[in-house]
């Protein structure tokens, strides 16, 4: 699902070079929940926006689902993000003045898919996240829990293959926040799922564990949580 060959990603602010990240080389395979962790400032959201087509690297190859991002042009990265990556942040991202059911609809409707279509999809998908009752609720109604899982629901409606959540449980309680791990590892059966997170309790229940810092991955993933200290 995802190649990484010599990436680096070179900040400049003034006349000082900062490298989020630096001949990163990764692969993951597809299907499966892979969680990254590290400290603040070690280039995790950086790799998630160059995997989801976000932005672009200074060096080296991104290749996603067989697509070589670097080369494409703005138009067709837009429709790759529209049609192979689903998106769930820590703020949740909805829209205030949408439903739950608009909220999810949206993206569908972006990628050309009619009305009666969007209200379906997007009906089934919230009653698959417990929501069913919510539909008609407005962001500002619902509890953070619930607010993600409109955020999850609203990240699959076009059935992407490929699934990036930064932070998805930075705003929750422990018990909420296992709870939406729980949802990304049953996500994680059919499609690929890449978290970042500080959680080790949460990160440990995905199915690969990755450690980075100065914008490279350690050598030994097992002291991922160690070498955090988190």
């Amino acid at each position: 699902m995802i190649e990484l060959e010599s990436v680096a990603k070179v900040y400049r602010k003034g006349r000082q070079e900062v490298r989020a990240l630096d001949g990163l080389d990764l692969t993951v395979a597809e299907r499966g929940m892979v969680a990254i962790v590290g400290p603040s400032g070690s280039g995790k959201s950086t790799l998630l926006h160059l995997i989801g087509a976000m932005d672009r690297p200074t060096a080296g190859e991104v290749v996603v689902a067989g697509r070589r991002l670097n080369t494409l042009p703005q138009a067709e990265l837009t429709r790759f993000r529209r049609q192979t990556v689903g998106f769930v942040f820590q703020s949740f991202n909805l829209i205030p003045n949408l439903t739950a059911l608009e909220n999810v609809m949206l993206p569908m409707e972006f990628n050309g898919v009619g009305a009666a279509k969007r209200k379906e999809v997007a009906t089934r998908l919230l009653a698959r996240m417990g929501l069913a009752a919510r539909l008609t609720h407005r962001p500002q109604e619902l509890s953070g829990g619930e607010q993600q899982r409109v955020a999850i629901a609203r990240a699959l409606a076009n059935d992407p293959p490929l699934i990036l959540a930064d932070e998805p449980t930075g705003n929750l309680d422990s018990k909420t926040g296992e709870m939406i791990y729980e949802l990304l590892q049953e996500i994680a059966r059919e499609r690929t799922v890449v978290v970042v997170t500080h959680a080790e309790t949460l990160a440990r229940m995905s199915n690969r564990v990755l450690y980075l810092k100065d914008g490279r991955l350690a050598p030994e993933v097992g002291s991922a949580f160690r070498n955090t200290g988190i």
